[in-house]
């Protein structure tokens, strides 16, 4: 390639022979733009959302760039992942995920009852469309990093609809796009296939690095027709040959019931570059989904798919894992299995280590998934690991953290990735506001951050709040009404829930219910907040046919408050300051004109479901 050639100018139109008929003229289209904002993000999967959102909600001006026509990524109708995180400890329950990620769930449970993939990509466009400090840009692909030294100063980005050149000026830069363009261009470290054992001390990796990543995976679906159907594979299928490679009791992992939602085990990885080989995974991945159609259909072996039909295959590969950018912490199998405390802890996560053999379908031998380990308990994720280790406002949220394939294959799910990513935006706002970079809001203040998260829902483990301005701690008598479990006092022990065994909530005897917050001289109050239960051991995330059981909720949690009001005491008499009846939310924050009072009085009485009513934390702000 000559130099000329690199320098082609996308934008020029200096060529075009456009004659607007309107006008009557000859024009050349004007297709360049440049954007400023506190905070550029890049990538629009579950981690992006967050990252955005947070940082938006904390006062930046956020552009969330995303290369598709729809949001979600991995999550997407265009894909279909399932949005896993911690979905299951040893216990077989869930230790789920709050915050931003459990707000986006609940909000879909609520505007897409029937679980469609398509509804749900235009539930995560509502949610970041409401927030007035975002702008969206979809179809649009980061190109490039321009550099000041060791800062991004703009991201070059390409719009292909409008075949537009956009530059994108920020402060922060946050690279949530899974394979990490921006991120390369500017020059992060980062590494890609698999360590060798000994560099961090991990069991499950191999004697000798290599280059092999986490393959992906193109899904299917299919419906009960009501009849027997007929399949006549594609000219591109490949066969499926893996009669005695898979079992009816899952006991291998490669099983083909149940069917209805695809094969995950569809997988084609790459021992060398899998950005690069791409294209040619993405051909042969169509072809093995529809092959092992073709099996299940018709090598006689599952007469219970004789009524399906395939009413949806994937064109897009999920990808699982590529490029992953250092930082001053590389996460380690050892950090998880060992549950490492880490001062500067911002997420977590507990999926199992979860790592898929090197060769995907093509490699039958082996299992698909290893399992290498489940845990009992959550783990920590460090801020340390979630910023560039040489670019000095490069922040990175989802697949592509500072972490070990072996790590990575627990670390990858998408909601693990959605409190990276709530983490990093609410960073990004605080390094705007202080104008630091990441490194330095680790040093200097990692505290205020994580006291942010957590004031906006985020769980951190063994994390308690310490928030000086919390006047609801400084309460002399907390009261209930009425008791079933836990104690009022609990509200405001700074654990919004109940943690490694040990009871964090009040729960009422009954509906309605009241807590009452007293104080023996008067206080200014302007703000009020209120941590409810959706009950975290029973997942929520969306599937294709529903469950309803001790590790699956169906529909709105029955636990979650939707209704209460909350009343000041004010010379002597009780005063309304604020009511809900129709709440969505875990987390319900009340803002009012600032009052002096010497109690607040919080009443429950309804919820979606439940006979009594949990909360986990309650505070008073001036």
């Amino acid at each position: 390639m000559t130099a000329e050639d690199t320098s082609i100018d996308l934008a020029n139109r200096d060529n075009d022979r456009w004659l607007q008929m309107s006008r009557g003229e000859h024009l050349f289209p004007s297709r360049r733009k440049t954007l400023d904002a506190d905070v550029v993000v890049l990538g629009g999967g579950m981690a992006g959302i967050c990252a955005a959102v947070s940082a938006a909600r904390n006062g930046a001006s956020v552009v969330l760039v995303q290369d598709r026509s729809v949001l979600g990524g991995n999550a997407s109708s265009e894909i279909r992942v399932i949005v896993h995180g911690v979905t299951k400890l040893t216990n077989g329950l869930a230790d789920r995920e709050t915050g931003l990620i459990e707000e986006i769930l609940l909000h879909n449970r609520l505007m897409n009852e029937q679980n469609s993939f398509t509804v749900w990509d235009h539930v995560l466009y509502d949610f970041v469309m409401r927030e007035e400090n975002i702008k969206l840009l979809l179809d649009t692909q980061a190109l490039r990093a321009r550099m000041d030294g060791d800062l991004i100063t703009s991201a070059l980005c390409w719009q292909g609809p409008t075949e537009t050149l956009i530059t994108l000026n920020g402060q922060q830069f946050i690279d949530c796009s899974g394979d990490g363009m921006l991120a390369a261009t500017a020059g992060a470290e980062y590494r890609t296939g698999r360590e060798a054992s000994t560099e961090f001390n991990e069991k499950f990796a191999p004697e000798k690095a290599d280059g092999w990543t986490l393959g992906a995976t193109i899904l299917l679906s299919s419906s009960d027709m009501g009849k027997k159907t007929g399949f006549t594979p594609p000219s591109f299928a490949i066969p499926y040959h893996g009669d005695d490679k898979h079992s009816k009791d899952g006991h291998d992992d490669r099983s083909i019931i149940p069917f209805q939602e695809g094969f995950w085990w569809c997988e084609v990885g790459s021992d060398f570059d899998i950005i690069g080989d791409f294209d040619e995974i993405r051909h042969k991945l169509m072809g093995y989904a529809y092959g092992i159609w073709d099996y299940v259909k018709n090598s006689g072996k599952h007469p219970e798919a004789d009524n399906f039909s395939l009413d949806w295959v994937g064109s897009v590969p999920g990808r699982r894992e590529s490029r992953r950018f250092i930082g001053d912490h590389i996460l380690s199998e050892s950090d998880l299995l060992n549950f490492r405390h880490f001062d500067d802890a911002v997420a977590f996560g507990g999926w199992p280590v979860d790592e898929h053999n090197p060769g995907g379908i093509e490699n039958l031998d082996d299992p698909p998934s290893f399992w290498h380990a489940h845990f009992d308990r959550v783990y920590e994720i460090p801020f340390s690991s979630l910023y560039s280790k040489n670019i000095a406002n490069l922040m990175m949220a989802g697949r592509n953290i500072s972490v070990t394939h072996v790590a990575l294959s627990s670390t990858r799910v998408m909601a693990t990735c959605a409190t990276m990513g709530q983490a990093v935006g609410t960073a990004a706002a605080l390094c705007i506001k202080k104008n630091i970079s990441p490194r330095q809001l680790r040093t200097n203040h990692i505290d205020e951050l994580q006291e942010q998260l957590l004031r906006d829902d985020a769980y951190i483990p063994l994390r308690p709040s310490n928030d000086s301005t919390d006047l609801a701690k400084t309460a002399d008598r907390i009261t209930a009404s009425s008791t079933s479990s836990g104690d009022a006092n609990l509200l405001i022990d700074g654990v919004p829930r109940d943690e490694f065994g040990k009871t964090h909530h009040w729960a009422s005897a009954e509906l309605p219910a009241e807590v009452t917050f007293e104080w023996n001289h008067p206080v200014r109050l302007s703000k009020v907040l209120i941590k409810c239960d959706t009950n975290v051991n029973r997942n929520i995330m969306m599937l294709k046919y529903e469950r309803d059981d001790s590790s699956y909720a169906h529909g709105v949690p029955k636990e979650l408050l939707k209704s209460l009001e909350v009343e000041a005491l004010i010379d002597g008499d009780w005063k309304p300051i604020g009511s809900l009846d129709e709440n969505r939310t875990r987390l319900i924050n009340y803002d009012f004109e600032t009052i002096e009072t010497t109690a607040i009085r919080f009443t429950v009485t309804r919820t979606y479901g439940s006979p009594n009513a949990k909360l986990f934390e309650i505070r008073c702000y001036q």
